[in-house]
């Protein structure tokens, strides 16, 4: 990108889109709106320097990997993405699918509104497309992070790890079960080149995928060391919709709530 007019319609954009993002709870005053570029560039991996370069439109190298993981930091919609790598002249790493729906159906929005218990709706690449209210409060380092797929957030930010207890394990079951999934679609050019770009960006993941484990999501016990309500256990569940197999129910019932009643004693 040599341009400078589209490095600084490259550079607005950014800063709109960082000022647009809710701020942090309990942060106090602040005295510009959204996100500060300190904020958006940890979540991104990136240095407040080259963000703020970026915003003010100066002549700089914009590496592709370091756009995508920006473009996840900025929570950027599927056309806010792609009008983000036109204008820096470069390639996504991760071409959406041209077979996903632009958005979620509005049935399955409307039923995770109804789930009192934490509930998450996954696409094909384990994207969150929708959440309710109780998983947005369990799952905080997760939606703080500014990465919307489970598979980058597990395996690219050091919160997970903190937050998943038994990480390893989790990460190989989940790893495992993400294997079954793409067996599905094994032509889906935008899974391939996700698949290649964690591989490439994750020793952990690469490890693990070149292990060929396969697994059913048969849902089971999970725990989660949670920043400030502790350690939390729960029972999950994934459904999938009959009319929409690309996607992905996850529900989490609370591991004492889960627990069958005791039987009544015999007479």
């Amino acid at each position: 990108m040599d341009k400078p007019d589209q490095r600084h319609q490259l550079g607005a954009f950014l800063r709109a889109r960082r000022e647009a993002l809710p701020a942090p709870k309990n942060t106090g005053r602040r005295r510009t709106p959204g996100l500060r570029r300190e904020e958006v560039a940890a979540a991104a991996g990136l240095s407040t320097t080259w963000l703020t370069w970026a915003e003010q439109g100066r002549e700089m190298r914009l590496a592709a990997p370091a756009l995508a993981r920006l473009a996840s930091a900025l929570r950027l919609s599927p056309a806010e993405r792609g009008y983000l790598f036109e204008l820096a002249g470069t390639r996504d790493p991760l071409p959406t699918s041209p077979h996903a729906p632009a958005a979620p159906p509005g049935e399955l929005l409307a039923l995770l509104r109804t789930i009192r218990a934490p509930a998450y709706l996954l696409d094909n690449l384990y994207t969150a497309r929708g959440w309710n209210a109780p998983a947005l409060a369990l799952f905080t380092p997760w939606y703080e992070s500014g990465e919307p797929n489970l598979l980058r957030f597990v395996f690219l930010h050091e919160a997970a790890r903190r937050f998943i207890l038994d990480w390893e394990t989790r990460a190989a079951r989940l790893v495992a079960e993400f294997r079954l999934d793409a067996a599905h679609t094994p032509d889906d050019t935008a899974q391939a080149a996700f698949i290649a770009a964690l591989r490439r960006e994750s020793p952990d993941f690469e490890r693990l995928w070149t292990a060929h484990g396969v697994l059913a999501r048969e849902g089971g016990g999970r725990g989660f060391i949670h920043p400030s309500r502790g350690a939390l256990r729960y029972e999950q569940s994934t459904f999938i919709p009959a009319a929409h197999p690309e996607y992905r129910l996850v529900t989490l019932l609370a591991a004492e709530t889960a627990k069958p009643p005791d039987a009544p004693p015999r007479q």
